[in-house]
């Protein structure tokens, strides 16, 4: 899912979309409990190539589906601008049941056309040793003070896959995301050095009353939350996927409760793993994988600094990753070797959200898109869409309000041309003599002309 929220399109698009919309089946968003992850069905399937000049191109905004075995290493095109930031996550998804090992995992990077590369990231399973998806992301930055990937032409995103020998040799898929930065305001001057300090300590928890909020199995239906304590339940061998807000100026908190099952007592390590992503998919942090033995247990992410765009210039991964504003991505994954102690049976979970500090303005000229929280996000968030549902949401009120505004050309012209067949009829001269049925052509009632169109007939094509 790559949420686009563009607006002002021009109207006959927009009623070209509505009619569409209206010939889509409804599709259900219930809770799921099975393991698989829920790909966007808008994606594009695409091949990777072997060799660099050889490689499909990615267009901004897209989604795409590929795939890749053990040790392939696959190209992908970009063709850039001068100007424009671009950054393509990766989302690999090991079928499950498989066995993946310590440093299995994918690097992705991107690379200018001398194979320069511009930026990379690494996404490994580490400690916690099963199947689930994993992302990363790079990107191409343009950096006045650096001569590497400046240029506009041809770039490359490389895939390259690392499995040990005793790890499944099926192939992963993979979900790929292309997203172009929005412009930055001109006229001001931007801090070009990240933050050294932040607010580190953990807020007090949410007071509300908790309340229950099944999460998605991907990040295309992964379900919004706000600052609360929500309460899912997760089945061994399960991803739930949410989605949070988080604007300019404002911290992420996040801790997850494993309920406790009297089943057993037997030690599981690296039983739960939480995770965040930004909103272009790309990795935030996760918090140390946390142990089981049937009681009840927490584990936190570290504190992250407020969400700046100078972030960025941080060498610090995680807090690098907090450069943007958008859905910032929550994702909860429970072992299947939890199943060998404790069944199948879906344990309870606590997950307990706090957004900090007060919305700033956001540094870029026009529709941020994606790197933007606005009103309808809080909304969304707050009633527990799904990400999916409420990219739709949000598509069909532009529609709507861009149909509205169709219909308004439409009824203004139907009164220009009526105003004009008047116009027409009061200032064409009579003829000489009758005409057969005794009608006056041009005159309201006549055969060649009724009223309604100074052309004696109906309107002509395209009024």
């Amino acid at each position: 899912m790559m949420r686009q929220r563009s607006r002002g399109r021009v109207a006959l698009a927009a009623v070209t979309a509505m009619c569409a919309a209206v010939a889509l089946p409804t599709q259900a968003y219930a809770a799921r409990k099975d393991t698989a992850y829920a790909f966007d069905p808008g994606a594009k399937r695409i091949s990777g190539a072997e060799v660099s000049i050889e490689a499909s191109p990615l267009a901004a905004g897209s989604v795409y589906r590929s795939s890749i075995k053990g040790g392939e290493k696959l190209y992908y095109r970009l063709d850039l601008d001068a100007r424009t930031n671009a950054y393509v996550s990766v989302v690999a998804v090991p079928k499950g049941g498989g066995q993946v090992a310590y440093g299995d995992g994918f690097t992705v990077s991107v690379r200018d056309s001398s194979d320069r590369q511009c930026s990379y990231e690494t996404a490994r399973f580490g400690s916690a040793e099963f199947p689930r998806p994993i992302a990363a992301y790079a990107h191409r930055t343009v950096d006045k003070d650096s001569s590497a990937c400046q240029e506009a032409g041809t770039y490359s995103v490389l895939i390259e896959r690392e499995s040990k020998d005793t790890s499944s040799p099926d192939a992963w898929d993979l979900e790929l995301r292309y997203a172009s930065e929005p412009q930055v305001r001109t006229g001001g001057s931007m801090p070009t050095e990240a933050p050294e300090n932040w607010p580190s300590e953990s807020p007090a928890p949410p007071t509300a009353t908790p309340q229950k909020r099944s999460g998605g199995t991907s990040y295309h239906d992964a379900t919004g939350l706000e600052t609360g304590e929500w309460h899912d339940d997760i089945a061994p061998g399960q991803t739930r996927f949410y989605w949070v807000p988080v604007d300019w100026g404002q911290q992420l908190f996040a801790t997850v409760d494993l309920g406790n099952n009297n089943a057993s007592t037997e030690f599981v390590g690296s039983a739960l793993m939480l995770s965040l992503d930004n909103p272009a998919l790309g990795h935030v942090d996760d918090a140390s994988p946390l142990s089981y033995s049937g009681k009840s247990t927490s584990v936190s992410l570290d504190p992250l600094p407020p969400v700046a765009y100078e972030n960025r210039y941080s060498s610090t991964g995680s807090v690098g990753a907090m450069r943007f504003a958008g859905w910032y991505y929550l994702s909860v994954t429970l072992s299947p070797k939890v199943a060998e102690a404790y069944g199948d049976k879906a344990i309870p979970l606590s997950l307990k959200v706090t957004v900090k500090g007060n919305a700033d303005k956001s540094p870029y000229t026009g529709d941020a898109g994606i790197f933007s929280v606005t009103g309808s996000d809080k909304d969304m968030a707050r009633s527990g869409k799904k990400a999916s549902e409420a990219t739709r949401s949000s598509t069909m009120r532009t529609i709507g309000v861009a149909g509205i505004g169709a219909g308004v050309v439409l009824v203004l012209g139907l009164g220009v041309w009526t105003l004009l067949a008047r116009r027409r009829a009061a200032t064409t001269p009579a003829p000489a003599g009758p005409v057969p049925g005794g009608a006056v052509p041009g005159a309201p009632g006549g055969p060649a002309g009724d009223g309604r169109s100074p052309y004696g007939g109906p309107p002509p094509q395209g009024w």
